[in-house]
């Protein structure tokens, strides 16, 4: 498959309407990123790559993260993950209170902010250290040695975390964390300002479209990156995920750094970056691009 060439012609067609969308300025330190930056990568199960603009760019992968925080619960926690949170698509904003306490402190699934923070608190209960873990994985699977947290956002996140502390501490109330409320709101917003460019995290990700395996040897097992890739379909991507999987057809995970990560499985992984956002929080220019990658490939899980 060209996937240079193709991603040549998407990059050409894209960015006129890169001004389109809104930076995630209720993020101060993201308020600040070129709203015109687009960088996109494909990493075939081959280990080719291609890539076009800001590709090498490293960005804040915010919510993308989440991925990675869930690879290492299902590691260390296996099937009792799923006894305190659930799989659902949750058709609310991502970062709800209503529906948290509607279901009695369950999250509705692991991609929305609590259920987040309740992987979070598994990882930290087994670990004591969610921050180097989560950091030491997302080099492993990328390949950028120096890949590292952003302390300016992380403390950016932290100073306006509000709706976030009220999440935990919620579902402290209801007895679903076992660790302090500093500690895991410290842990997640350090992962949330995990900073990887379009190339490390289509690296990243390949292991997702290879059944769990990384260089040969099995990071997850094909039953758990089977299910990774179908939550990531059906709620990756916030309140917008039929209208993804309509566009794009593929599992992808989105953040509101402007990032957008899809895989097809056996195939590749693909990565795409333009900060300007749409109104469920996704990248607007990044979602058109997935889009036509889509088209031009003629590649879909559908």
């Amino acid at each position: 498959m060209p996937y240079q060439s193709i991603l040549e012609k998407i990059h050409a067609e894209i960015v006129p309407t890169l001004p389109q969308g809104r930076v995630a300025d209720y993020i101060p330190q993201l308020a600040h990123v070129d709203p015109h930056k687009f960088g996109m990568a494909v990493c075939d199960t081959s280990g080719g790559i291609a890539c076009v603009g800001d590709a090498a760019e490293r960005f804040s992968i915010q919510s993308i993260s989440k991925v990675f925080t869930l690879t290492l619960a299902m590691q260390l926690e296996g099937e009792r993950l799923w006894q305190r949170v659930g799989r659902e698509p949750s058709g609310t904003s991502f970062n709800s209170l209503v529906q948290l306490e509607y279901e009695q402190g369950i999250p509705r699934n692991p991609f929305i902010n609590a259920g987040a923070l309740v992987i979070t608190d598994m990882v930290l209960s087994h670990l004591g250290e969610a921050k180097l873990a989560l950091r030491e994985l997302a080099r492993k699977l990328s390949g950028g040695v120096d890949v590292c947290y952003n302390p300016a956002v992380a403390a950016s996140e932290a100073g306006r975390g509000y709706r976030n502390a009220a999440l935990a501490n919620f579902l402290k109330s209801f007895d679903n964390l076992r660790n302090e409320p500093a500690d895991v709101l410290d842990a997640y917003f350090h992962h949330c300002a995990l900073s990887m460019s379009c190339t490390e995290l289509a690296r990243a990700f390949l292991y997702l479209a290879s059944h769990g395996q990384h260089a040969g040897t099995a990071l997850i097992t094909p039953s758990q990156a089977k299910y990774i890739n179908s939550l990531m379909l059906t709620c990756g991507t916030y309140d917008a995920v039929g209208d993804f999987a309509y566009r794009v057809g593929l599992p992808g995970k989105s953040g509101v750094g402007g990032g957008i990560v899809a895989v097809m499985p056996g195939l590749f992984s693909v990565c795409v970056w333009a900060p300007g956002l749409n109104a469920s929080g996704n990248s607007l220019a990044g979602t058109r691009a997935l889009e036509r990658f889509s088209e031009l490939t003629g590649q879909s899980i559908f």
